[in-house]
């Protein structure tokens, strides 16, 4: 059980969920009055590095098939 909590497939559900939370966010923060511009700028490079780790994770979690 304790290695169902630290899989790779878990770590991949928590960073999809954390990014739609992040995309939710950005949502809203953009229709803010007013902006603040600094606190959407961070919310969209936690969006762009949440995105790159999961497709680190879907790589690694299933990998191309050689020709």
């Amino acid at each position: 059980m304790d290695l169902n909590l630290h899989s790779l497939e878990r770590r991949l559900i928590e960073l999809r969920i954390e990014h739609a939370d992040i995309n939710a966010r950005v949502d809203i923060a953009s229709h803010a009055d007013p902006l603040d511009e600094l606190m959407l700028r961070r919310l969209k490079n936690r969006g762009l590095y949440l995105r790159d780790q999961i497709a680190r994770l879907e790589l690694s979690l299933d990998p191309p098939e050689p020709a």
